[in-house]
């Protein structure tokens, strides 16, 4: 069957009004150490805000849950004794949030300083605005894709062919992360990162929480998806400025083949993906197969009859990527079931 929306109808809404500005929820799977690091972050940037903060633990073996104990008695603490995903382990503590607006935020993601004052500011003065994110750079300051347009077809094979990073600075080679727009200009966009997201909780009441299908990946272009559907925009806001590292949890589980981009976790990604097609573009989804799949296909052909290691190699990748797809497919039928938890 097709994948639903899980919807959560107990999702706060006070008759007192809210008890803080900022509803602050984190998901955590092995990630102590940059876990630490952004509790700090969130301490010494919420001057003049009210903040509550929870930390759902997905069953981490590094010790994440007693740090939070001893180092951080303020923080709402959740474990689970199973990796519950993303959305799911969200919406587990979503409901109990009493905050003005509630901030979805990655253990790896450290907001800047403004941030989140800024991010209170815009969701003020914008009431049609649902949903918000910010401008996402690594260590270094490089920009990383924080305004993106929803996955299609076309974007899809801009991003297999090269061709998206080849142009950059196309508009329309460059469409899906508007890699040829200024990022300092704020705008309204399809749908922004999970790594930070500010939302409100009459949207959520109205459209649902994160869908629990996704267990990992597409989960917030699901959810700004039905946002923008029900008539509400979705913004990126340069000045809300979040360092991200990216792939933390993934590094955890070596076992797993990752793209080389973000250290995803490929096979996640593929079943994501075409729950993703089938709920949204129905039998698009099976296009969306055959496009991957026979673009590794030729290149694991054009790459086999030629010399070199790095050729060779190449060659070998896309035939695992054949493989992986094949077996995202069969594991969700065709994306109109999501694999049983966890994956």
């Amino acid at each position: 069957m097709q994948s639903s929306v899980i919807v959560n109808p107990s999702v706060r809404n006070p008759a007192s009004g809210p008890r803080c500005q900022l509803s602050v929820v984190i998901v955590s799977f092995n990630t102590r150490e940059v876990l630490r690091r952004c509790l700090k972050r969130l301490d010494e940037v919420a001057s003049g805000l009210t903040l509550e903060i929870f930390v759902v633990d997905n069953a981490s073996r590094d010790g994440s849950v007693e740090m939070l104990k001893a180092e951080f008695p303020h923080v709402r603490v959740f474990p689970s004794q199973t990796n519950l995903g993303f959305g799911a382990a969200n919406n587990r503590v979503i409901h109990m949030a009493t905050g003005r607006y509630i901030v979805l935020l990655n253990s790896d993601a450290f907001p800047l300083p403004g941030a989140l004052q800024n991010a209170i500011k815009h969701m003020d003065d914008e009431p049609g605005t649902a949903l918000g994110g910010g401008r996402l750079i690594g260590e270094d300051g490089s920009w990383q894709p924080s305004a993106r347009m929803f996955p299609s077809m076309v974007n899809d094979f801009l991003s297999l062919s090269g061709l998206a990073s080849r142009f950059p600075k196309s508009r329309f080679f460059g469409r899906a992360d508007r890699t040829w727009a200024d990022p300092r200009q704020s705008c309204k966009v399809d749908w922004v990162p999970g790594a930070f997201s500010i939302v409100r909780p009459d949207a959520l009441r109205q459209v649902g929480v994160l869908d629990e299908a996704f267990f990992l990946y597409y989960e917030e272009v699901d959810l700004c998806r039905r946002i923008k559907a029900a008539g509400h925009s979705v913004r990126y806001w340069p000045d809300v400025v979040v360092v991200h590292l990216g792939g933390e949890s993934a590094k955890s589980l070596p076992d797993m083949v990752r793209s080389t981009a973000g250290a995803q976790l490929t096979l996640w990604r593929m079943r994501s993906g075409f729950l993703y097609y089938r709920k949204h573009h129905g039998s698009l989804a099976w296009f969306c197969y055959a496009l991957e799949s026979g673009w590794h296909r030729l290149r694991a052909v054009v790459n086999g009859f030629r010399n070199g290691k790095q050729r060779q190699a190449k060659a070998a990748a896309s035939r695992v990527t054949v493989d992986l797809l094949r077996q995202a497919w069969r594991e969700t039928s065709g994306g109109r079931v999501s694999p049983p938890r966890p994956w």
